[in-house]
C-alpha cells in the first residue's frame, strides 16, 4: 500500500550537491511516482539501490514501458541507473503551504 501524498508539494532528491539532485513534484502525471518514491524513502530512509529494487517493484508494468520507450518515464529510468551506478539520494518531503 502506499502511503498519502495530498499533504506534500514535492519530494527532492539530494546526492553530493547541496542542491537537489531531481524533484517529484505533486501534479498530476507525478502522482504515481511520488507516492512510490515517498513510499521507499520513508521504507529504506532515502533512495539507494533496495529502495530502487522496491520502487520497480511498485511501478508494475509501467517498468516495461521505460525500457521500450526511453524518455517516457524518467522517475522509473532514474531508478535504473540507481541501480546500475549504486547511488544513494537523500531525500526530503516538502509539505503544501
Amino acid at each position: 500500500m502506499l502511503l498519502a501524498v495530498e499533504h506534500l508539494d514535492r519530494l527532492e532528491l539530494y546526492g553530493e550537491a547541496e542542491v537537489p539532485a531531481a524533484v517529484i513534484e505533486n501534479r498530476p502525471g507525478q502522482q504515481l511516482s511520488l507516492a512510490i518514491y515517498y513510499k521507499v524513502a520513508v521504507e529504506f530512509g532515502g533512495i539507494g539501490p533496495a529502495a530502487a529494487r522496491r520502487a520497480l517493484n511498485l511501478f508494475g508494468g509501467h517498468v516495461e514501458d521505460a525500457r521500450a520507450a526511453p524518455g517516457r518515464h524518467p522517475h522509473i529510468e532514474r531508478l535504473f541507473r540507481i541501480l546500475e551506478h549504486g547511488e544513494y539520494f537523500a531525500a526530503k518531503a516538502i509539505p503544501k503551504t
